[in-house]
C-alpha cells in the first residue's frame, strides 16, 4: 500500500495508530521536533523506534560475538611460561586467520 504523506514524500507500509505517551515521552518528542530532527510527533516516534530496534540489533550481534569468542577461549597453560603461551597463542591465531 502506498499512500501519499506530504508533497513529494511517499511511504510505504503506513500503519495508523493512536497511542499514549508519558509527559516525559511527549516532551521528549517535542526537543527532537524543536531541533529539526523531525517535522512532527509522529515522525519522531517511528523514527526513534527504528533507532531503537537497530541499537537492540546491534547489541545482538555484540553479544553473539562475545559468546563466539568465550566459545573458542583457551586458559594459558601455566604462568611461569607466560610470554611463550602469549606468542604461541598469537601465532596460531595469525595462522588461522
Amino acid at each position: 500500500m502506498r499512500e501519499q504523506i506530504a508533497e513529494g514524500e511517499i511511504a510505504v507500509g503506513i500503519q495508523k495508530q493512536n497511542v499514549i505517551l508519558t509527559d516525559s515521552a511527549f516532551a521528549f518528542a517535542r526537543e527532537l521536533i524543536d531541533s529539526g530532527e523531525y517535522p512532527n510527533i509522529s515522525a519522531a516516534v517511528s523514527g526513534e523506534m527504528a533507532r531503537s530496534r537497530a541499537a537492540r540489533e546491534r547489541e545482538r550481534l555484540f553479544s553473539e560475538a562475545r559468546i563466539r569468542h568465550f566459545d573458542t577461549w583457551e586458559p594459558f597453560a601455566a604462568t611461569d611460561n607466560f610470554t611463550a603461551n602469549v606468542l604461541a597463542r598469537s601465532v596460531r591465531h595469525t595462522q588461522a586467520d
